[in-house]
Formats: structure tokens, sequence, C-alpha cells
């Protein structure tokens, strides 16, 4: 079982089926864990190939361990997207505001 950290940040789980040497990954099973403070959830892909050019990290899990705290909380895929739009949002006026602080010169 891996996990693939893709450089637009995605997080991908899944069992390795195959792979090449450009890092080219075939994944059976896999899953997107998306991760917002406390609450995650993991989004059913299926077979998943993913382009080696957009890997970042591979590693093994080990199925003998937890995979993630146990202060995480499962939600639903609806739940975890308003938890993304809302953080998403909170980023972008935070950046806002330091325009505007740089501009006053602060």
């Amino acid at each position: 079982k891996l996990l693939v950290l893709l450089r637009d940040g995605r997080k991908l789980l899944g069992l390795l089926r195959s792979f090449d040497q450009f890092a080219n990954v075939v994944l059976e099973g896999a899953c997107e864990r998306v991760i917002v403070g406390d609450l995650y959830c993991d989004i059913p892909l299926g077979l998943y190939v993913i382009r080696g050019e957009n890997v970042v990290l591979i590693g093994e899990l080990d199925l003998e361990k937890e995979e993630l705290p146990s202060r995480m909380n499962p939600v639903s895929e609806a739940e975890i997207k308003r938890a993304q739009k809302a953080e998403r949002e909170a980023t972008d006026l935070k950046g806002s505001m330091r325009k505007r602080m740089e501009f006053l010169d602060f």
C-alpha cells in the first residue's frame, strides 16, 4: 500500500500494481485523502494511473500501524468540500488583508 504525494498537493492512497523508470504509477483501489484541520475524507477513485512528472513523493504504508492520529475525524465528501472552501476563503481573505497593509506601509 502506497501514499503518493502529487505536485498539486493531493495525496493518493492505493495498492501498487505497476511502475516504470519515469515514476509512472498504477494504483488499484486508489482514493484521494483530503485533510482539512482535524477532518478527513477518503474519496474513492478506483484504478488510477499517475504520470511520473506529477509525483513528488512515494511512500509505503505499514498495514499494521494506524494511518491517522486518533484526533482525526472522518466526514462525508460534501462536508470536506465545504471545509476546503471555507479554508480557501479564509486564506484568500488573509492574503488580501496583507496586501492592504503593505499598501498602507505597515
